[in-house]
């Protein structure tokens, strides 16, 4: 192709990308397709400054954008670059799958890398969308199947539109323009109406986790001593835990046998509270017990009583529950709030270099921000401090928690599922839009650019345990109206701050039993029908 029309970079002028010193990751796209309703999953952000300042912003960037894209179809005086003969299009569903490293999420936005950028701009290259429909998705019906985060994998997921596929080798040389780490699985046709996001019947997200994540805090941590005061004035409010115990007794052995007394620990302790105690002994302390520290935790093997526990504790997920604590800005009383889980897994512990891992495959209608992350993030608190499993169904009730979101670095999105078009289609004519005749593709694809990437980076940064370390040392947040997590975890919280929940059930024991029978089988939501398909967000 002649180097005069090779698609241009649409990217924002240095100036314009000043103006943009906070990128909102999730925002909604310029020319995008559509489809991005903020109450369904995505919260508006940014739009509570009193001064407007941030809508003035979003405004110079659209400008900018606009212009643009503007240009790459008609010239200084505004009359079209080309005149390429009229082809037919044609629906289809593209099966794709990346890794997400280095890029601002899947969704198209102005002034940032993204993966639905990358794509079209392939298209573009490639003839299957025409030059003079190269400045707006909306001209070929873009869509997505689910929107993913800054950072996170999908082995699978699912663009619709309409495109020009007279070319036999469009695939291959699709694969060719695009980097390594995006891939074009297969293009199949579909009928007209096709909409891969609104006829996804569920999504199947995956989760790796080093298992030491399941250990219990450390004793001398904030949380760790919680679990210590709570056990002595209620020994039966925790399960027992011997054999966390005796790790963390096997981990001041070791300091000891290396010469770290434990006077050291609490030297660097104090330090790391207060820098200006802080000296080159106590920075180099601190560097020899955070690598014994890693060197045992690598070492771990989790128990299959410790596994099967947080198993249970994912499994209470499954059915149709109001997920209001488990994303940002949802009330209680929020219909939206409401998710159906279809499956849950954990697998059997695999060693990757060392280090043990599990892998956590989460099969839901649909998601909403962050869900996935902090659903993993709680079971998994459950599973390390000994709380109760009622912890998980108490938080689909009316308290409000700021559960914490496990890290971004082990989610991925597995693939859609298209049960119910996929026999539509079929009586159609078209094939279904499944992914099982590339699963060796795929495998091979995660292994080199998901899975050796999860496992490098957490060997190079200690992502996992630096986030469960946090937690550990967190001591409140005064600001937080809702319950303190550490309360909630060992059950100190209904005394004060669920008493809603405590006069509904005053109620039940002073009612008689077939009027409270009739009352909860009016309002409860059924776990065989699940609530319409809404759009993805983890």
């Amino acid at each position: 192709m002649d180097s005069e029309i090779q698609v241009k970079d649409i990217q924002l002028d240095q100036a314009v990308e000043n103006e943009t010193s906070v990128v909102v990751e999730a925002g909604v796209p310029l020319q995008d397709a559509g489809g991005s309703d903020p109450k369904d999953g995505q919260q508006k952000r940014g739009f509570s400054d009193g001064d407007g300042g941030y809508v003035k912003k979003q405004k110079r960037i659209r400008e900018a954008w606009d212009e643009k894209a503007e240009a790459r179809i008609l010239d200084e005086s505004g009359n079209p670059l080309y005149n390429d003969p009229r082809r037919p299009k044609k629906k289809v569903a593209c099966l794709i799958g990346y890794c997400g490293t280095g890029y601002h999420g899947m969704q198209l936005n102005p002034g940032t890398k993204t993966i639905e950028y990358e794509l079209f701009e392939a298209f573009v290259k490639t003839g299957a969308i025409s030059r003079d429909n190269s400045n707006d998705l909306k001209k070929s019906s873009f869509m997505r199947a689910a929107r993913t985060d800054k950072g996170v994998h999908a082995a699978g997921n699912v663009v619709s539109l309409k495109m020009i596929v007279e070319d036999d080798n469009l695939l291959e040389k699709l694969n060719a323009e695009l980097p390594d780490q995006i891939r074009v699985w297969g293009i199949e046709r579909v009928n007209k109406s096709f909409d891969c996001r609104k006829m996804c019947s569920s999504r199947v997200y995956e989760y790796l986790m080093p298992s030491f994540c399941l250990l219990p805090p450390k004793p001398t941590s904030p949380l760790g001593k919680h679990l210590a005061e709570t056990l002595n004035a209620n020994p039966d409010s925790l399960r027992e835990d011997k054999e966390g115990v005796e790790w963390w007794e096997e981990y001041n052995r070791v300091l000891g046998e290396r010469g770290i007394s434990a006077e050291d620990v609490e030297k660097v302790l104090e330090a790391t509270i207060n820098s200006e105690l802080a000296t080159d002994e106590t920075d180099a302390l601190g560097k020899q017990i955070r690598r014994i520290g890693t060197e045992l935790r690598r070492n771990y093997r989790c128990t299959p009583e410790r596994l099967a526990v947080f198993r249970d504790a994912l499994k209470l997920y499954e059915g149709s529950h109001n997920f209001h604590n488990f994303t940002l800005g949802k009330h209680f009383k929020d219909p939206s709030g409401t998710r159906f889980m279809k499956d849950l897994t954990v697998s059997e512990p695999f060693v990757i270099e060392g280090t043990e891992w599990v892998s956590i495959k989460i099969h839901g209608q649909s998601f909403m921000l962050h869900q996935i992350r902090k659903m993993v993030g709680l079971a998994a608190l459950v599973a390390r401090t000994g709380a109760s499993l009622d912890r998980i169904t108490d938080s689909f009730t009316n308290i409000k928690l700021n559960i914490p979101k496990a890290p971004a670095l082990g989610l991925l999105l597995e693939q859609p599922v298209y049960e119910a078009i996929n026999t539509r289609l079929e009586k159609f004519g078209y094939k279904h839009v499944d992914f099982a005749p590339y699963e060796t593709e795929m495998l091979e694809f995660k292994k080199s650019f998901i899975y050796d990437k999860i496992y490098a980076e957490e060997i190079k940064e200690n992502v996992f345990y630096g986030f469960f370390s946090f937690i550990d040392g967190f001591v409140g947040n005064d600001g937080f109206k809702g319950i303190k997590m550490f309360d909630f975890l060992t059950g100190n919280f209904s005394k004060v701050n669920n008493g809603e929940k405590e006069v509904k059930e005053a109620k039940k024991k002073t009612q008689p039993a077939e009027t409270v029978a009739a009352t909860e089988e009016a309002t409860k939501v059924t776990e065989t029908e699940p609530l319409e398909a809404k759009p993805a967000t983890e």
